[in-house]
């Protein structure tokens, strides 16, 4: 009767993948590129998995959901080859992104939430408004909206008399969401991505499902990263009794 390669803790790449529901050919793929330590082979050449190795791919797998396929790669090739530190820099690189789309989506929160509708002709600079009227409501520049322009954030007509640029409510509002968004910090580019996505929704209200996405996702992703550093923990503390073992 044949042994179970289980029995002195040597594991076969169906074993890994079975337990992930991967195919054992993931496994394999997952050796080549690094982010599983290489395998021993016995006699034949048939890969013999460890414990250690199941460590390795439960971490990436882990990291794979906060942090995505190319972070997660990277980081488990680095600790394979013993750049703790850099591994540990990446994890930092993309929390510090997850970060910053938290605090983005609080701008875009807040900003949407000073848009307070008023009625038209109530609103200064709204329809038929020219250039110095909403520059003055705003308190900035002439100069400034005609950048805004440039950058695409707003979308003023032209009168067909004068000449001079019309601003209607919804380049009112478009006005206003950039202007607390650049107060934030925005670059514009940043800031002309939201303001078409209120264009195409056809307002503000009707964003208010895409936001509560928006949050669920990065909130989603922020415990993914913390599920992902227990098990790369736990990983990297296993490593460290096999390093000890080699060395005893």
């Amino acid at each position: 009767m044949a042994a179970n390669p289980q029995s002195a803790g040597k594991l076969r790449p169906v074993d890994l993948a079975r337990a992930h529901g991967l195919s054992a050919q993931a496994v394999r793929n997952y050796e080549a590129a690094g982010i599983l330590p290489a395998a021993e082979r016995t006699a034949h050449g048939y890969r013999v998995y460890t414990p250690l190795h199941a460590r390795a791919l439960a971490a990436f797998l882990a990291l794979l959901a906060g942090h995505g396929h190319r972070t997660a790669a990277a980081v488990l090739r680095e600790v394979n080859d013993g750049a703790v530190d850099e591994a540990l820099r990446l994890i930092d690189e993309s929390h510090a992104r997850l970060l910053d789309d938290r605090r983005t989506l609080e701008a875009v929160q807040g900003a949407l939430r000073d848009l307070v509708p008023e009625a038209a002709g109530e609103m200064p600079g709204a329809a038929g408004g020219f250039i110095g009227a909403l520059a003055a409501e705003l308190g900035v520049r002439p100069a400034t909206l005609r950048a805004w322009e440039r950058a695409g954030l707003l979308r003023p007509r032209r009168d067909p008399v004068t000449g001079y640029r019309r601003y209607d409510e919804a380049d009112v509002r478009d006005a206003r969401l950039a202007h607390q968004l650049r107060r934030g910090g925005y670059p514009l580019e940043r800031i002309a991505a939201v303001v078409a996505q209120v264009r195409s929704a056809g307002g503000v209200e009707p964003l208010e499902p895409a936001l509560r996405e928006w949050h669920d996702r990065v909130s989603a992703r922020g415990r993914a990263m913390v599920a992902g550093a227990a098990e790369l923990e736990t990983y990297l503390r296993a490593r460290e009794r096999e390093e000890e073992k080699a060395t005893a």
